[in-house]
């Protein structure tokens, strides 16, 4: 697999600031005006670079200096902090909030006067806490101690705290937004340790970030996020990593919050870069605002992919969508310093991934059609700029794997398929047939490359397989053929597969979709609550029936004699399903991966998820939306309002699901939905003629239905079911 850019080993938030090209030299008098004792007045100073904390650009500042303001971000950086200053105020809690907020009520009401006066108390308890780094910190603790598991943050506390302060009068909110401006752009530490970070967590809580009712409004707000979410992106990899744990405790709506709170500011600033550039990838791949977002959000996706709080699509980002995201990913993939979305692939959506990897295609079979073309114009080499298979329909494996293999190095032109004895121009609805009847013939249990599982109704390698490694590898170069030419097939492959293939490690989870009964077994023995040797009485083997013959495989060296217990069912279950899913089929699986990357090696499939993958290869199973399907339909010689297009669609609605499906199958050579949903799916109707007790029948290449003008409903869905079931290829079976 090619090196993928911006997928190093290191810290959740993936590449550091890439923008920093240049060291920027803070000017004299701003630092002598940040400086104590010598250094404000010593201009033959010694020099020395760091790293602003917010905005991560590289400085340079007098040696002696105690603290400098960047002049990109304007964050005063202090690098020797003096605490003694912030500790005359003590901590804010939920309940000192509420009786000082009660106290003030109580004056008001005594009064009989609405005025901010009486909050004036809140006011300053606000502005005390909220400017203050140490109080602040330390403030609405759960009284535990900071760890990498557990925050120190009582976050409950926090919502209610604000809750209350956002109903109080317009000073005391006022007066908190101006604080948190302060302490961000000078919180007086440089975020070293665990425990330093937790007054991040409570700004973050403050419902008024999300809130953009007018235009001066959303610049503020958007101007403190800029600062929250530099500060974060800059911490060390251990507060990275705290902080991928503690979102995972989040409940799932919170956790929504957040993920769209930065794609707000996100899309706030890539809007405002496709506004005022030319060239907006010029300007976001400089903007340490957007750059710092970016890292943020791949905090949220790496705790949620421990939490599975939301979707996958929950990370997509509509702004990204609009930019020009193959200049972008042509920037990522020649390892340029420049930032590139495609660093974070979870930002895109399907749809624009599914486009990159189709322009991707598209280059690299116009070079292969170019190469032709030189071959046969300057070496009088016949070469066409297709590949042509020959296909026997009763010899479709050996025709098949025997074609692919001598034709392995020029796979990446376009495929066109010819079947023996028919006729037919393959302009894409062959090849999808023949994609359909292969993939249909070697996951036949019949034919043995399988194991099929009656619950999950998904399949695994047979590592008993009578075949050869061959036909692995030509399963593997059907899958990748597959989405190079963007066919769907509905593989019943688990999401385990493509996990493998991304060198994704895979668990016990991955079994429970796979073989759900042997799962709760497993389950079961890691739960019991008594003595596991005497009840189980197991030993590290795995029972295989193979050929009606009981075979005992060790799980580790003289596993037979090691009985399973209590402390080490753990390591019996670890191992029991990396046999499974891994040791057992390693021989069939390689070859199949080796046929997978001989098409799809490039970088452009590393940009999808595991998930993504099994969505670009299978589609989608959800349900057809019939009226938006009619309303994409195209029309040739009818029109919407025509008595026999209204029939057609009153038989496909009442149609059972399954014949729905069949349906797809018979136009369009798919059952399944795009992966990108029934948006992307278009019909073409076209009439036929006069009812002469023809079949409807379909041009798969193009998604076209040809019906006649049938006198009755009855009689159009008669001969419409019989076409959907009785025809295959170019003839009526």
């Amino acid at each position: 697999m090619n090196h993928i850019p911006g997928h190093e080993k290191q810290s959740f938030a993936a590449p550091s600031r890439l923008n920093d090209t240049k060291t920027r030299t803070v000017s004299v008098e701003s630092a002598a005006a940040l400086t104590n004792g010598a250094a404000q007045s010593s201009p033959t100073c010694d020099m020395v670079t760091g790293r602003c904390m917010c905005c991560h650009c590289e400085l340079q500042y007098p040696e002696l200096a105690a603290r400098y303001r960047c002049p990109t971000c304007e964050t005063v950086n202090d690098l020797k902090p003096s605490l003694d200053k912030l500790r005359s105020c003590p901590p804010l809690t939920l309940r000192k909030l509420r009786d000082v907020v009660n106290d003030c009520k109580e004056n008001e009401r005594i009064a009989g006067v609405n005025s901010e006066v009486f909050y004036e108390p809140v006011e300053a308890l606000v502005d005390t806490v909220f400017c203050n780094w140490m109080c602040l910190n330390a403030s609405f603790s759960n009284g535990k101690s900071t760890t990498l598991e557990e925050s120190g943050v009582a976050l409950d506390d926090v919502r209610k705290a604000f809750r209350i302060l956002l109903q109080m009068p317009v000073n005391v909110i006022r007066s908190l937004m101006k604080a948190i401006d302060k302490i961000l752009k000078r919180p007086n530490v440089p975020l070293r340790r665990l425990s330093d970070i937790r007054f991040l967590l409570i700004i973050l809580e403050n419902p008024l970030l999300a809130q953009h009712n007018f235009p001066a409004e959303t610049k503020y707000h958007n101007n403190l996020l800029q600062h929250v979410y530099g500060l974060i992106s800059c911490l060390n990899n251990e507060c990275h990593h705290a902080l991928v744990n503690w979102l995972t405790l989040y409940p799932s709506d919170v956790f929504l919050k957040q993920v769209e709170l930065v794609h707000k500011f996100l899309s706030y600033r890539v809007g405002r870069s496709m506004k005022n550039h030319r060239e907006p990838s010029v300007a976001y791949g400089s903007d340490w605002k957007i750059i710092s977002a970016s890292r943020v959000m791949a905090l949220l996706f790496a705790s949620n992919q421990q939490s599975k709080h939301v979707p996958l699509s929950s990370f997509y980002n509509t702004m990204v969508d609009y930019i020009d995201l193959m200049g972008d990913y042509l920037s990522w993939q020649s390892r340029s310093s420049q930032f590139a979305f495609c660093q974070y692939p979870f930002l895109i959506s399907m749809g624009s991934k599914m486009k990159i990897l189709d322009n991707d295609a598209k280059q690299q079979m116009e070079l292969k059609r170019r190469e032709a073309f030189f071959n046969m114009l300057f070496h009088q080499q016949a070469s066409s700029p297709h590949v042509i298979l020959s296909i026997r329909r009763p010899h479709l494996i050996e025709d098949s794997l025997r074609q692919l293999v001598q034709l392995k190095h020029e796979l990446k032109k376009s495929i066109r398929v010819q079947f023996d004895g028919e006729e037919g121009v393959d302009a894409g609805g062959l090849r999808k047939e023949w994609f359909l009847l292969l993939v249909r013939s070697l996951f036949d249990p019949q034919y043995g490359m399988f194991t099929f599982d009656e619950d999950s109704n998904l399949c695994w390698f047979n590592p008993s397989s009578f075949e050869n490694e061959d036909q692995f590898y030509l399963v593997g170069l059907i899958l990748g053929l597959a989405i190079y030419n963007s066919t769907i097939l509905d593989i019943p492959l688990p999401l385990a597969c493509y996990k493998k293939l991304l060198d994704h490690p895979v668990d016990l989870d991955d079994l429970r979709v796979l073989q759900p009964s042997l799962y709760h077994g497993l389950q079961q023995l890691l739960s019991f609550s008594g003595d596991v040797a005497s009840t189980f009485c197991r030993t590290f083997v795995i029972d295989i029936d193979r050929f009606d013959e009981h075979h005992e495989i060790p799980l580790m060296p003289n596993g037979d004699q090691v009985a399973v217990t209590n402390l080490n069912r753990q390591r019996f279950v670890d191992l029991y399903v990396d046999y499974i899913l891994n040791k057992s089929v390693k021989p069939q699986f390689d070859a199949f991966r080796r046929g997978f990357y001989q098409m799809c090696g490039g970088n452009a499939l590393s940009l999808f998820r595991p998930e993504e993958i099994e969505l670009l290869v299978r589609g989608s199973d959800e349900a057809l939306d019939i009226p938006l399907l009619q309303s994409q339909t195209e029309y040739h010689g009818f029109t919407p309002t025509d008595i026999t297009v209204k029939h057609f669609w009153k038989v496909f609605e009442t149609m059972a699901t399954d014949m729905q499906r069949k349906l797809m199958m018979f136009v369009t050579g798919c059952d399944r939905i795009p992966a990108t949903g029934s948006s992307q799916l278009k019909w073409n109707i076209t009439c036929g003629g006069d009812d002469t007790g023809r079949l409807p029948s379909a041009h798969t290449c193009f998604n076209q239905l040809v019906l006649y003008r049938y006198h009755s409903q009855q009689r159009l869905q008669l001969l419409l079911e019989r076409a959907i079931l009785e025809s295959q290829g170019f003839y009526v079976q």
